[in-house]
């Protein structure tokens, strides 16, 4: 009998915890190990404002997929654009831009989130993001350029607007974000004498009443002190009206002159989810606590993209939060589960008690609340940083990561820009690709007419 075909979508914390775990369990004649993802690594997200701010290089966080030669995981270079539960066909636009039908009989959903965005006139043309390397790799460049083109410019205006930089979203990408990009332009003023340091303006604003709310009131009332000292204007219970080229026009009324608008208001499940034509849960497919589709064979979903039951918190209708910690754990058991329908043992549900949250706003500077027990300053810090050294996957990345810190502790902060994408402003949609989904007629008929690929 032919070994079954498993395929798992994305490679994130999610994908490759479950495609590890699948590699070291199964046998190699118990069935084949496709993994759908467009680029052969796994990026360490948590840590992308510490890369958009120069402290860890992007090659710190994206760990390869393609180091070890002891996997045998089939990578597909593309995107999964469309699945058809009945059909068990996964449409994926390769890297080369060519539509394959991949068939499966056990898929594992873990394709991520992107940045949610709202029908605000001008946000999706003039916004950035804060959700791949990409996208924090241009936005170090694009702050700097700005930096360099205020010092170039005689007109005070210009000078103005590009001085200034809006951040919204008082998440902990954005708070984050906001934090550390805020250190490296502060840090940078001594190397630009004819700049006047009163121009530099950060802005973070955010809808809700209170910085990061999931941290307690104590704790979120802690980071904002300590970004307001810094000189950081926070504006809850705001947002913006609209955004153009050369300003913001916030909720409120107030016009700000700017150039860089950071877009981190929070994410939704991947458009690949709504091809299924399933039921959702706030935009994230509804799935049992086994991580199984009602009612399709063969189908798993994890991470941002499923709402997860949350039986940790024994309360109706809980669903797990979008974490690192709970994708990597879902990971893990969603490969168990698979194995067990392979070997025809029953399914077990997924259960994991929240262990905290940590917040590194740059410098010596953290609020953390691990195991509920809230921690401030140095030791906030040692305890963020620890956490997220602990959780990357290989040495390699550790040993990466640990110097850029240490190097970055003795020797400060650069100021190079590598001028990446600086002819063309790149914004949402080019780095997140969310046009690229198929609608239900075009996966209909892509699966009708296409000959599925025995790429495994």
């Amino acid at each position: 009998m032919a070994r079954p075909k498993i395929l798992v979508v994305g490679a994130g914390f999610a994908g490759v915890g479950c495609v590890r775990r699948l590699e070291r369990t199964l046998g190699r004649d118990e069935a084949d190990i496709c993994l759908v993802t467009p680029f052969s690594y796994q990026l360490y997200l948590p840590l992308l404002p510490q890369v958009a701010s120069g402290i860890l290089s992007p090659q710190s966080i994206a760990l390869s997929l393609r180091r070890s030669k002891k996997y045998r995981t089939r990578i597909i270079p593309g995107g999964a654009i469309g699945v058809d539960i009945k059909a068990k066909v996964c449409v994926v636009r390769t890297i080369t831009d060519e539509i394959v039908n991949e068939s499966y009989d056990h898929i594992v959903l873990a394709p991520g989130s992107i940045t949610r965005t709202f029908d605000i006139p001008g946000l999706v043309e003039h916004a950035r993001g804060m959700k791949t390397l990409a996208e924090a790799a241009y936005l170090r460049d694009h702050v700097i350029a700005q930096l360099d083109l205020a010092d170039a410019s005689h007109d005070e205006a210009e000078r103005t607007s590009r001085l200034q930089f809006v951040v919204v979203g008082g998440g902990y990408a954005g708070t984050e974000t906001a934090a550390c990009l805020q250190q490296l332009t502060t840090a940078a003023l001594h190397r630009y004498p004819r700049l006047d340091p009163k121009l530099i303006k950060w802005h973070l604003i955010d809808i809700a009443p209170q910085l990061m709310p999931e941290l307690g009131e104590k704790l979120g009332q802690s980071a904002q002190k300590i970004l307001t000292d810094r000189g950081v204007e926070i504006s809850l219970g705001v947002s913006i009206a609209k955004a153009a080229a050369e300003e913001v026009t916030f909720t409120d009324g107030r016009v700000v002159p700017t150039r860089t608008l950071i877009w981190t208001a929070g994410v939704v499940a991947s458009p690949l989810i709504a091809t299924l034509g399933a039921e959702t849960v706030r935009g994230r497919l509804a799935v049992t606590p086994e991580m199984t589709l009602p009612g399709a064979d063969g189908v798993y979903a994890l991470g941002d993209a499923a709402a997860v039951p949350d039986l940790a918190k024994g309360e109706e209708g809980a669903v797990c939060p979008p974490t690192a910690q709970h994708a990597m754990r879902q990971g893990v058991k969603a490969a168990d589960n698979v194995i067990a329908a392979i070997r025809h043992q029953p399914l077990q549900p997924y259960r994991h008690k929240d262990l905290g949250l940590v917040v590194d706003l740059g410098g010596r500077d953290a609020v953390s609340k691990p195991f509920g027990i809230e921690l401030r300053g140095m030791l906030a810090q040692a305890v963020a940083r620890g956490y997220h050294w602990s959780a990357l996957r290989t040495n390699v990345a550790k040993t990466r990561v640990m110097t850029n810190w240490l190097l970055h502790a003795v020797a400060n902060a650069d100021f190079v820009r590598t001028g990446f994408q600086s002819r063309k402003p790149a914004t949402l949609v080019d780095f997140e690709f969310t046009d690229a989904y198929l609608s239900p007629e075009e996966l209909q008929e892509q699966v009708a007419s296409g000959k599925p690929e025995a790429t495994c």
